[in-house]
């Protein structure tokens, strides 16, 4: 090849490199995409014909195909074949090569047209993803273009395909939040989504509700909506955001006053969290809830007016209004509680009169120290008290309450408090849902790849602090699932994805965990286990699996799996070791006729 032609070759593909560009960047269709490219083949490489295989989903039964202008018998014999049985390795004109090829080869001489190349294009796991095929002339052998062409070719292929199927995934991401997000309007609670990176927040219908505006008088900007804090808030607000940004609190919760659109106030509770963090850190995305408090301050600012009307208040609202008080000696008692103790504590008013001790009994073990803690924290520093805590109930088991309480030195020396305990566990609910979302595959219910991934890192952290012996990292995968999910439809199919995770699940200890890494991939983590112990664990996996066919109204589904093991050691640079070990031995037990368990031989 001259350099001349080395030359255009390189502007031309530079050309189409900025057309690709542009296409998602104006989220053109992928067909659309594939004809644009197609263009710029036929205008740049006269002579050559080139022909573009996409698979669109699992389900599809053939390719999406793309072509500049064919004969229309090669375009049947392209549009027939299954993408599974293409082999895309085109070398010149010979036969002897698959019989898809050599039908094809057929075809195009007798149309005057000769196979000058081909290149499969894959993910970064190697699954097929598509294909090129190539045709010129058999008038015109020179209308040949180079495999240096072809392999960028390959790359703005793969790169389309799997923009194209980011975006679906994106879309469907948006879709279950929607069901997320009606499902919390009907408990009168807003909720909002940050771009942190953008500076964009979407709020939900019902958080502009709480405000008073509808749905299209709020801008998306965060900048606008610190505007609506009250100034005498706003440093606090921004301070305990930035607390959260920085990785010093777990999550963000803030109660502050916020402009409404009649120019009032109103006092809001605002919990949150960040769900996506940048490689360096830095935050990403945020998601959190809104619920109007101003009634709950309102109370407390009546507490401190007048302890009738307290009573007459406090004993028709949801939540407990207190009086507390701690004597310079270190004597604690209730001097006021109101009816709401039934709910909040399973208490009556009357056993609070000379026993603080039967609450304590209450609260949760493991929280009881943070409990007493920011009680004299808050006693020593005069400073106001907030916080979370878990109670154990008798008749309603395990329950979040919230406590918001304002200190005061007496004359005395007597410290008391005017407070109110609320039941949060609704709140809590919605936050640990919102937090499944970024962690839990949504069809099988149990960790998703990133989750896992984490986990393993955090094992693999164990084992080289000697913490923990070495791991044993399981890979398995359903043989012929595609079969099934062709056969019998998605529904099935993903019956079957459940029926197996949930397989999985009932045979994992304690200490170990499972997750879904891919379509129909899972992976394993046996902590502390051996080669040995792993393998007896798969085979058990096998039994049950074997023992437990899928039940679709009456008709019994086989599924077998196919199970690669390896050993996590401390030596490894990081997780993605042992489960590329376990990947491999896996492969190789599909290789050797599915439905068996092989050992990465190390």
């Amino acid at each position: 090849m001259s350099l001349d032609t080395l030359e255009q070759d390189c502007l031309h593909m530079l050309d189409m490199y900025r057309m690709t560009m542009r296409c998602t960047a104006d989220k053109t269709a992928l067909d659309e995409c594939l004809r644009l490219l197609t263009a710029r083949m036929d205008l740049y490489f006269p002579g050559s014909l080139a022909a573009f295989f996409v698979s669109v989903n699992q389900a599809a039964q053939t390719p999406l195909l793309i072509t500049s202008i064919l004969p229309q018998a090669c375009l049947d014999v392209m549009q027939a074949a299954p993408l599974a049985e293409i082999d895309f390795m085109v070398s010149g004109d010979a036969t002897g090569q698959c019989e898809f090829i050599d039908n094809l080869q057929a075809v195009a001489h007798s149309e005057g047209l000769m196979l000058t190349g081909g290149l499969p294009v894959t993910d970064h796991g190697q699954a097929l993803l598509g294909g090129i095929l190539c045709f010129a002339p058999l008038r015109m052998p020179a209308c040949i273009i180079s495999n240096a062409v072809l392999q960028d070719l390959g790359n703005l292929l793969r790169y389309l395909i799997m923009h194209d199927r980011d975006q679906q995934k994106l879309l469907q991401s948006q879709a279950d939040m929607t069901r997320m997000a009606l499902a919390i309007e009907g408990s009168s609670t807003g909720i909002w989504d940050r771009n942190v990176m953008t500076g964009e927040i979407h709020y939900s219908p019902g958080w502009k509700a709480l405000l008073g505006y509808t749905e299209t008088e709020i801008s998306n900007r965060i900048d606008e909506s610190y505007t609506r804090v009250h100034p005498d808030d706003l440093t606090y607000v921004r301070a305990a955001i930035q607390a959260h940004f920085d990785g010093q609190t777990e999550n963000y919760v803030v109660e502050h006053r916020v402009r409404c659109k009649d120019g009032g106030y109103k006092w809001i509770s605002s919990r949150g969290k960040v769900v996506s963090r940048g490689d360096d850190g830095r935050p990403l995305r945020m998601i959190g809830t809104t619920t109007d408090v101003t009634a709950m301050h309102l109370l407390s600012e009546k507490l401190q007016e007048s302890a009738d009307l307290v009573t007459c208040l406090t004993n028709e609202v949801p939540g407990l209004a207190y009086q507390y008080r701690m004597l310079p000696n270190g004597d604690e008692s209730f001097s006021y509680v109101s009816e709401g103790i039934h709910d909040i504590y399973e208490l009556s008013p009357a056993q609070m009169q000379d026993c603080v001790a039967l609450i304590h009994e209450r609260i949760h073990p493991d929280d009881f120290p943070m409990y007493r803690n920011a009680l004299l924290r808050s006693a020593s520093r005069l400073e106001y008290l907030h916080l979370e805590f878990r109670v154990n109930l008798p008749r309603q088991g395990m329950r979040w309450r919230q406590m918001d309480a304002r200190p005061r030195l007496q004359a005395d020396g007597v410290i008391l408090w005017h407070g109110f305990v609320t039941d949060v566990t609704e709140h809590k609910r919605i936050e640990q849902e919102l937090q499944e979302l970024a962690t839990i595959d949504f069809l099988t219910q149990i960790p998703n790849r990133r989750s896992f991934m984490g986990r393993m890192e955090e094992e693999l952290a164990r084992i080289q602090r000697g913490t923990s012996s070495a791991a044993a990292v399981l890979m398995c995968d359903l043989d012929n699932f595609k079969m099934i999910n062709d056969g019998y439809g998605h529904a099935v199919g993903d019956l079957v994805l459940r029926h197996f995770a949930h397989i999985l699940h009932d045979e994992l200890r304690k200490s170990d965990y499972a997750g879904r890494v891919g379509g129909e991939e899972f992976a394993v983590v046996l902590a502390g286990a051996n080669l040995v112990d792993a393998s007896i664990f798969a085979q058990r996996v096998q039994k049950q699996l074997q023992e437990t066919p899928v039940n679709v109204h009456g008709h019994f589904i086989p599924v077998t799996v196919s199970i690669g093991i390896a050993v996590m050691l401390a030596s490894d640079i990081d997780a993605d070791v042992s489960l590329s070990s376990s990947d491999m031995a896996l492969y190789r037990a599909k290789e050797n006729g599915r439905n068996c368990i092989v050992i990465d031989a190390g």
